[in-house]
């Protein structure tokens, strides 16, 4: 009964941030927040992490979500990293939800217990996803479905927030058929399953191969549950290997907010428009609501295309595409689920 009352509350306060929205478009979305780059794992394809870096003090991720909460943020997604690693996530998530915004954790799932989902379950955390790779681990990622079952049936049984699990297709991954059985036994424990596109390190397209591409049908035969189904023509497209022709509102109405505080495009432009967060206002958002990405025809950061679809159907942006720089670091990388 609790979490059916939980999913009820949880589904009203998602439906009103849908509605400000669609109504206003002077506030962000998503942010994808940054409060630890260190991470347990070092995967091959990925180019968000570090093995060295320390937490960021609670009190400055403080500051930093009551400035997004006075931006009228909607939704925040805590990835790093990996941010089961940060000491006061959950006071994060509390504050989160105190703030009035919609809670939500990316995580690799290794440091998950029932004490942990237990401790979620209090501070309020509203969804998390967890990135699974393969069945078996191998030397690209060890975030297989092998390794990850305990916690799967952790959160199937204790988890009174909603779970989806995210896995992937493209270059690096050696068995794409392995996405179809992550699928399946996410719905068989009750919870969503979407699929990304595996991108370089700009976060750019890399087609599917025949292979690949027979996978990601299979996939949309046996149905997502998860949002992407929302932008299942940006995901075709990307699959054909074709360009989308869309408003990338990224700056506006998705921000990613680094370690350091600085606000980013996305994960994978990071430097435009490089700006802190705490100088960070309405003025920078109407800027970068108006201006046209040059990256956006073949971009696969699918956060950031779901977020746009608030707004694709809105007057064109009439600011010039803005050249954004590659990351320090640019192996490949995956198509994240915010």
């Amino acid at each position: 009964m609790k979490s059916t009352w939980r999913r009820a509350q949880r589904a009203a306060r998602v439906a009103a941030k849908v509605a400000r929205a669609l109504l206003h478009t002077r506030h962000p979305i998503l942010v994808h927040l940054v409060p630890m780059r260190r991470c347990n794992l070092a995967c091959a394809y990925c180019n968000e992490y570090d093995a060295v870096s320390q937490p960021v003090p609670l009190p400055l991720m403080q500051r930093r979500l009551d400035k997004l909460a006075d931006l009228g943020t909607s939704m925040i997604t805590v990835s790093g990293g990996e941010p089961l690693m940060h000491p006061e996530l959950d006071a994060m998530i509390a504050q989160m939800r105190r703030r009035g915004m919609i809670s939500s954790v990316i995580t690799n799932g290794y440091y998950l217990s029932p004490e942990r989902i237990r401790r979620f379950n209090e501070a309020g955390l509203d969804f998390l996803q967890i990135s699974i790779d393969n069945v078996e681990p191998d030397e690209v990622s060890l975030k297989s479905l092998r390794l990850l079952e305990p916690k799967l049936q952790w959160l199937a049984d204790h988890a009174q927030f909603g779970v989806n699990i995210n896995s992937v297709v493209g270059a690096g991954i050696k068995n794409p058929e392995d996405a179809l059985a992550v699928a399946r036994r996410a719905r068989a424990l009750g919870f969503t399953s979407t699929v990304g596109i595996l991108h370089d390190g700009r976060g750019q397209l890399e087609p599917l191969g025949e292979r690949e591409l027979e996978v990601y049908q299979a996939l949309k035969k046996f149905g997502s549950r998860g949002d992407a189904r929302f932008n299942g023509v940006f995901q075709d497209n990307l699959a054909r290997g074709r360009a989308n022709e869309w408003s990338c509102r990224a700056g506006a109405r998705y921000l990613y907010v680094d370690e350091h505080g600085i606000v980013h495009y996305c994960s994978q432009m990071r430097g435009v428009p490089g700006v802190p967060l705490e100088d960070y206002g309405p003025a920078d958002i109407a800027r970068e609501y108006a201006t046209k990405k040059a990256c956006a025809p073949y971009c696969t950061i699918n956060c950031v295309q779901r977020v746009a679809l608030f707004d694709n159907w809105r007057g064109p942006q009439t600011g010039h595409a803005r050249l954004v720089p590659r990351p320090v670091a640019t192996p490949p990388s995956r198509g994240e689920m915010a």
